[in-house]
């Protein structure tokens, strides 16, 4: 079994699971060509491989494990918070390689060439049972561009937990914030397209100066009469989001706070 990149080329990776990442993840390792099966839907064996990549929802990896068991020496997931021990019944090395990054949209699109950009420059949390286990999910990772980091089975929930609030939380942010424009008359997808421009360059904003420093807005500010303006706001277009509001608020305090 070779477990450098130089070797990838010479490996056969099974893909298992059809979904946006086992869609994805396919794609792209043909596109960096290594020799790919799948991705084969849940309950399928990819034959001949070297490797088999788990893509399928957390609560079953240990039945899509156990259905590959003697397919392949080398069995890893792709979930960020689930320990290695859930592939234990596909008795081979275990591996994990979590792409800290978001896929969206339906599995089947995105068809032409560029898969590999929905990788490149994204950090990638890898673990192995064995030393051979880990190299292999370091250089799978940076054969789709991706940068490896090793987690341990006991970091994992806060890794997971912190990609959540980046990723997950933030779309939720989102939506509340086109709930409550609706109070000024905008429909959603007007909101959206404004609103766009200010969240991008926050992030970029956040990335080059760090959460303190590119803190902005009437929290920052002590500006207290319109946090208190804005809180009437949102009671009146979307009551239910005051707690979130009242929350934020608090947080937001504590932050500028702590660049004062």
């Amino acid at each position: 079994m070779h477990s450098t990149i130089n070797n990838l080329n010479d490996l056969r990776v099974g893909v298992v699971g059809p979904g946006r990442l086992g869609t994805a993840l396919a794609r792209a390792l043909r596109e960096a060509g290594v020799a790919v099966e799948g991705p084969a839907a849940r309950g399928e064996i990819p034959p001949g491989c070297d490797a088999i990549v788990l893509c399928v929802p957390d609560g079953e990896i240990e039945a899509a494990a156990a259905t590959v068991a003697g397919a392949a020496p080398l069995v890893g997931h792709t979930s960020g918070a689930t320990p290695l021990s859930a592939l234990a019944p596909a008795g081979a090395a275990a591996f994990g390689l979590h792409p800290l990054q978001t896929f969206a949209g339906e599995p089947g699109a995105g068809a032409e060439p560029g898969a590999l950009a929905a990788f490149a420059g994204a950090g990638c949390a890898i673990a192995g049972t064995t030393a051979e286990a880990l190299a292999f999910a370091a250089d799978l990772a940076r054969a789709l561009g991706m940068t490896p980091f090793e987690i341990d089975d006991q970091g994992r929930a806060a890794y997971h937990a912190a990609a959540s609030v980046a990723s997950n939380f933030l779309v939720t942010l989102q939506a509340a914030a086109e709930r409550i424009a609706a109070g000024a008359g905008l429909e959603p997808e007007e909101a959206r397209q404004l609103l766009l421009p200010l969240l991008r360059r926050t992030i970029e904003n956040v990335g080059e100066l760090g959460p303190e420093r590119a803190l902005t807005g009437p929290v920052a500010r002590g500006d207290e009469a319109t946090v208190a303006a804005q809180r009437r706001a949102v009671g009146e277009a979307a009551p239910e989001l005051l707690d979130l509001f009242d929350q934020l608020v608090h947080h937001t305090r504590a932050l500028g706070g702590a660049h004062v």
